[in-house]
This record gives C-alpha cells, structure tokens and sequence, in this order.
C-alpha cells in the first residue's frame, strides 16, 4: 500500500514537474540538481518577494495613489500586485514539492519549458515591481527592514523548522557523493545551519521585554480623519475619527486662489480628481494648483461621490445606508471648519502646508485666519518648517513639532513627528525618557503598532483608528529570557532530529542498494491503470 502511495507520489510529480511519464533520458541527468536549484531559488525568490508585499502594505494607499497619478483611473493596483505574487509564489513551492519527491524517489529532473516561461514571467514581474519601488517609493524599502525586525524570532523559528524538514535531501545527496563532493556539501550545509542556528545573537525586537515594562499604549491621530469610514479631509472624517478617542485631526492646507485655507492632500497636476467631482463639474478643464480656483468654486465640488466609488479601503460596505448619504453630501471643509470642529470637541489639529514654492506666505496667511478664529493656541501643533521663528513670536502657545531629530534637539523641542521608517526603535525609547512626545506616520497595521507600542511611540497618526483603538495589548509580547530559552531548545531538537535522519538516510541507502528501481515498479504500476 505505502509503495503504491510512493508510486503514485512519483507519477503526478513527474508529471507535473516535467510532462513526461516515463524515465528522462540519460543527457538530462547531467541537469537534474542545476533543475533543482532554480527552482528552490524562484520559489525563495517568489516568497522574499511575498514578504516585501506583506511589509509595504501598511502603505498601501500611498502606492495606489502614486499609481492614479500617473495612469488618472483608480483601481487598487495593490490588491491585484498582492494577488499575482500569492499565486505566483504558491505555484513555485508548488514545483519545488514536486521536484523534492522526485529527489527523494531518486528520480531525474527536467523542467518542462512551460515552467521555464513562467519563471521567465515571475523574474520580469519581480525586477520591474521591485525598480518601481525603488525609483517611486524608495522610502518602502526602509519598511522591509522594519518588519523584518518584527518578525525576525518567529523567522528564525521557520527557517529551523524548514532547514529540519530539507536536510534528508542533503544527507541523501552527501551518501551518494564522492569524497570531495562530500566535503562541499558538508561544509555548505554546516554553514548554512551555524547561521539559522545562531542568528538570534543578533535579534533585537523591541517586543522582547517584559510584560510589565511594556510602555503606555500610543495614542492616535486620525489621518485626513477617519478616511476608512469617511471620505478623507472632510468634516464627516473628522468626525469618524472622533468616535475612536483620536487626541489630533491630522490634515494638510493648500490656499486658494482668493486666499483662503481649505483641506486637501494632493497637489499639482489634476490635484483635484481623486477626491472630487471636478471632471464631471468643470468638463474640459484642467486644475494643476490649488490657486486656479476661488473657493467658492472649490465649494461647489462633491468630495463624497468618489469615496463611494472608488472604494479605496473597501471599507464601504462597512457603512450604514445613512452614513453613505451623508458621504455623498461631503463638501472641501475650510481649514476655519475643521478649527471651529477642532474647538467644539476641544481636540488639536496638527497639517502641512502642501505648497512649498509659496510657504511662506501660506504660513502669513494661514496664521492670520487661525488666531483670527480665536482657538486656543494649545490645540495648534504647528508643523511647517519655514517662517517657524516668525510663527513662534506671533503665536507663542502653538506647540512646535519638528519633522526630525536634527531640528529637535537644534532647537531644544519636545515634540517629534517622523514617519516610522526614519527612526530607529531605540531612538525612541531613548526620547520619551527625556520627555519628548514622538508621533510616529502613517501606521496601519497591526503589527506595525504592535511594535511601535513596545518601543514606546507616543502616539501615530493614522488610516485605521477603528481597528488600533480596539487593541488592549500588542500581539505578541516575549521575555527575552523566555525567547532565548525557546531558542535553545528548538535549536537541541532540531539538531537531534537532523542527527538521527542522517542515520536514517545511511541506513535506508546500504538496505536498498539491491533493490528493484523505481523506474521498473513504475512501469508496472501504470500498465494496471485503467
């Protein structure tokens, strides 16, 4: 029964892996482990890559708006980048099970031309996905290394079990070697093992402490408000937000052409048609700056439409037939609006001013309107890095926050706002015990926060504050003594288990030396199918 198993094993393996039912002939055999190693390193390829989808993800939306800007139709291009590498990657591990039965059916490899196509396809698609990252979105590669931190224990965890599971492979491989061919294999393997094996000396995750040193959980400022439950930048946003216990409205002012503040994030070409109505509004014409428009016109714009539309989070579904009406009557909120919002829920506004060519008049006047108003200086984290001295004289109260390290301790600050890639996570730690609030952007992902939460982040802006608000603890939370212990342990088993199968390989080897091949068995299996 089990050699009927095995026998059938081989037939769709072989089938499969190669489209050939009977034995390869004897020129292809000199190919057989060059075979093998292309498929293991584009399955490796394939999952690294995975990997790198899964840790860019927490910016997901910035790369489908990078995307809209240069193709002006939305779709989320992400999803569909996420859904190609999944199948791309479960079809190379695919392959690579089906080459490894064969291996240890000690059958020969030859890669059929179908699946060299598409290797072909899966190197294009990888290399060109990964120069658009680096020419367009640079700044996600520094996010890899950040989960890569994360998730580095439980890696190592994998990368032994997996190491455990392949090494019969190598030991039937070192048995029917030559001596020199021996000593190659041997070495490589032995390297291989001592740096999966010892790695964790170099481990630092931020979530190895104790539970109880655990810091305060970081609180959240809501990004264009809560732009999964509303349209971004609008005051049903802003309201959202509130509902998750935000301190801050995060957002980003750009004037018009009449002078007057409103909410808006992007800018430059067609600035206006993510998020607006303006091509059905203003047929024909072409906005490239926000001084293009009174804001009277700018008011006449629906800024819920699109959100309902495009679906950018897939998050509509979420909302109740009374919110999504109150979506679809969403306006472009002066920045008095979100002030006199701000005021009434006694809640801070921390924005940007998106155009840099005329900050400092922006700055002029952005700040005439919001002492104008009358809200409380206190509730103002004034983020704009010109004219900054001017502001600090003029509104003594608005509460500095400088965008790095630099600006902080050049101007003896107590509030940092950095995106999370640019800092390191005992720089943190190390700020909050001097007394400075870090605000970390744009976190969305659990375990991003999770790990934030254990380095000691003050609060993040955020897309999600829905879900981070439910969160009680970081998903996971390890002594680091607790972790070494487990490291050890698992290493000893590993080690034992890979000790034994080596015997096992030697002995299954001497005991079949005689025995009829598999080739001869195959034969005869599939003479009886029907």
């Amino acid at each position: 029964m089990l050699s009927q198993v095995c026998l059938c094993c081989l037939f769709f393996s072989r089938g499969f892996y190669s489209c050939r039912w009977t034995e390869s002939s004897s020129q292809r055999r000199k190919c057989r482990w060059l075979s093998l190693l292309v498929v293991t390193l584009m399955s490796l390829l394939s999952l690294c890559w995975l990997y790198i989808c899964f840790a860019i993800s927490n910016d997901q939306q910035n790369v489908n708006e990078v995307i809209f800007r240069t193709l002006k139709t939305w779709v989320n291009y992400f999803l569909v980048v996420v859904i190609i590498s999944a199948v791309l990657a479960s079809y190379c591990i695919l392959l690579l099970l089906f080459a490894l039965i064969q291996v240890a059916l000690e059958e020969q490899l030859h890669l059929h031309w179908l699946h060299k196509i598409i290797f072909c396809f899966c190197v294009i698609f990888i290399t060109a996905l990964a120069s658009g990252v680096s020419i367009k979105g640079r700044e996600e590669w520094p996010t890899v290394l950040t989960l890569l931190q994360a998730t580095a224990p439980f890696l190592q965890f994998g990368a032994v079990g997996a190491l455990t599971l392949l090494s019969p492979f190598v030991f039937h491989r070192f048995h029917l070697a030559k001596t020199r061919s021996k000593m190659v294999i041997a070495g490589m393997f032995l390297v291989v093992s001592a740096a999966i094996f010892l790695c964790p000396l170099l481990i630092h995750s931020p979530c190895l402490i104790e539970v109880q040193e655990l810091p305060e959980k970081p609180k959240l400022i809501g990004h264009r408000g809560a732009p999964m439950l509303a349209p971004e930048n609008t005051i049903m946003s802003f309201n959202r937000s509130l509902k998750c216990g935000v301190i801050a409205f995060e957002t980003d002012v750009q004037l018009s052409r009449d002078r007057k503040p409103f909410l808006m994030h992007d800018h430059g070409p067609d600035f206006l048609l993510r998020t607006t109505n303006v091509k059905d509004k203003f047929n024909g014409s072409s906005f490239n700056k926000s001084t293009d428009l009174t804001f009277e016109q700018l008011r006449t714009l629906n800024a819920g439409e699109q959100f309902l539309k495009n679906d950018p989070y897939s998050t509509v579904s979420l909302l109740s037939e009374e919110e999504k009406e109150t979506a679809r009557t969403q306006y472009i909120p002066s920045l008095l609006d979100l002030l006199k919002f701000a005021k009434k829920h006694n809640t801070s506004v921390i924005f940007d001013l998106k155009n840099k060519e005329t900050e400092e008049i922006d700055t002029n006047d952005t700040v005439n309107i919001t002492l104008e108003f009358g809200i409380p200086q206190s509730l103002i984290l004034w983020l704009p890095s010109k004219e900054r001295e001017v502001v600090k004289k003029r509104a003594p109260d608005f509460i500095q926050v400088y965008e790095n390290e630099t600006d902080l301790e050049k101007n003896n600050g107590s509030h940092l706002n950095v995106k999370y890639s640019e800092i390191k996570m005992k720089n943190i730690s190390d700020l909050r015990k001097r007394n400075i609030t870090v605000n970390l952007y744009v976190v969305n992902e659990r375990w991003l926060f999770s790990m934030l939460w254990c380095a000691g982040a003050s609060s993040v802006t955020t897309n999600a504050c829905h879900l981070l608000k439910e969160m009680e603890r970081p998903d996971w939370v390890m002594p680091r003594s607790t972790y070494l212990i487990t490291w050890i342990l698992v290493d000893i088993s590993s080690a034992l288990v890979m000790m034994a199968l080596f015997h096992w390989t030697k002995h299954s080897l001497c005991h079949n030396a005689d025995g009829p091949s598999n080739d001869n068995e195959l034969e005869v299996f599939l003479t009886r199918l029907p």
